[in-house]
């Protein structure tokens, strides 16, 4: 039988069903694995978001302020481990596929809200009540550290080259809506179901008890994940990768990790963990109005992320970086002591929008451009150890910082704190070469296997 060019065409099995069998795999990873991130951030940011109902039950009563202080403590000795967590999970992810790493990062995770939920209060075991918040907020520390490296890493080599900006990008619109739906629960037991005591007795435990759940649910969606196809081809060259020994032989990209990480999680911890005290002690929203100014900047920031991450697909990464740095060390100081002064929450909400369009330049593509930076055998363990590291000095102390300046009576100079370190980062992106042109990801999948 004679078949012409129509039949190939319409052939089922020919190679253009074929392609859209794989962008169909590929579509379903990238959103089963942005969906499993954004149930671990949800996770680890209910602690943000519920602290000001929970401090009293964990510490003695003294002034609110300095509760703050205590709860904003274990919050960055939960970062204080995610250097450990970034190696354990690197070395996971590196050495025995991206998928595994990732199914025990929110077990973990999981395990870590449990306990959280279940813990006693201070009233009742004294010491022990801080003890077991701060060993769980460890355990979640430990969770985080691997996540990041582990989905970035994942997320970046499911990507096809052309759009990998754009789909990278949901690593932090799922970081950023863990958050939000954090914070959306919280408005809605504030409005709908619990007042501001029942809230601080027994109702903070909630969030906690659905964030066990709905790990336990993104393990289960992880189990069924595909490994990707560039662990698998150096799978079939060696079994080595995610030593700190190998990781020693690329000093300058570890280094860049740090420089671009430090100024750029500063600014996203501001904008974020932070910004909900800010708004309620320093400016003097209510509870409920901090909670929707909040919430309402993250919706904004996390349509931000697929935008810029898109843009980045067609002017490559360094315009972005060099954009976040440089509008970030001018513009710090003035947004924040405008956002200080702001009159009511409608003026807040927007100058935190304007921040988010200058922060929006690092998140929306940091994870990716410091995948592009490394080799398979190594990429986990590069991206998430030294990533770690800066955010466990500059991203989790953030919030406890600017609440020792607060409390200093200088509370301005927090602004200048947060632009100096911005201006270092600001250098790194300078004087980087762009990694979208040089790409490892795309040298390693043009090279023969």
């Amino acid at each position: 039988m004679h078949h012409g060019v129509g039949d190939a065409v319409l052939d089922p099995s020919g190679p253009s069903a074929e392609r859209e069998r794989i962008d169909g795999s590929r579509l379903r990873a990238i959103v089963v694995g942005s969906a499993g991130n954004l149930v671990e951030w949800f996770d680890f940011y209910c602690y943000a978001a519920f602290a000001l109902y929970f401090a009293n039950s964990f510490f003695p009563a003294q002034d609110p302020t300095a509760q703050m202080m205590s709860t904003a403590g274990i919050f960055a000795l939960g970062f204080f481990v995610r250097p450990i967590g970034g190696f354990l999970f690197g070395y996971l992810g590196d050495h025995h596929g991206r998928r595994l790493a990732l199914m025990i990062s929110v077990l973990l995770m999981c395990f870590g809200s449990l306990l959280i939920a279940c813990a006693p209060t201070y009233q009742a075991v004294g010491i022990w009540s801080p003890a077991t918040l701060l060993f769980a907020r460890l355990l979640q520390g430990l969770s985080l550290g691997g996540e990041y490296g582990a989905s970035a890493t994942y997320l970046s080599e499911m990507a096809e080259s052309r759009h990998r900006g754009f789909y990278a990008s949901f690593q932090y619109v799922t970081l950023i809506g863990g958050q939000l739906l954090a914070l959306l629960l919280l408005l809605i037991l504030q409005n709908y179901f619990l007042d501001a005591r029942q809230l601080r007795e027994w109702g903070w435990r909630i969030p906690f008890l659905v964030g066990a759940c709905l790990a336990l649910f993104a393990l289960r969606m992880r189990h069924d994940l595909p490994e990707t196809d560039s662990f698998k081809a150096a799978q079939k060259k060696t079994r080595s990768g995610g030593s700190l020994k190998e990781l020693a032989r690329h000093p300058r990209e570890v280094m860049l990790v740090i420089g671009l990480t430090m100024g750029g999680t500063l600014a996203f911890y501001v904008y974020t963990t932070y910004m909900q005290k800010f708004l309620r002690l320093s400016v003097g929203l209510t509870d409920a109005q901090t909670t929707a100014v909040s919430a309402a900047s993250l919706i904004f920031a996390m349509c931000l992320q697929p935008l810029y991450g898109a843009l980045s697909d067609r002017i490559g990464r360094r315009p972005l970086l060099v954009g976040f740095a440089l509008l970030g060390t001018l513009f710090t100081v003035p947004l924040l002591t405008a956002i200080r002064h702001a009159s009511g929450p409608w003026e807040a909400f927007g100058l935190i929008a304007c921040a988010w369009c200058i922060v929006s330049g690092y998140t929306s593509i940091n994870a990716l451009v410091k995948a592009e930076m490394f080799p398979t055998t190594i990429r986990a363990t590069g991206v998430g150890v030294p990533y770690a590291f800066a955010v466990s000095i500059f991203g989790g102390s953030s919030e406890y910082v600017a609440l020792r300046f607060k409390q200093g009576g200088m509370e301005s100079g927090f602004y200048w704190y947060a632009t100096a370190v911005i201006a270092c980062t600001l250098l790194v992106c300078w004087f980087m070469r762009d990694s979208k042109a040089g790409s490892l990801i795309d040298a390693e999948s043009a090279s023969p296997q």
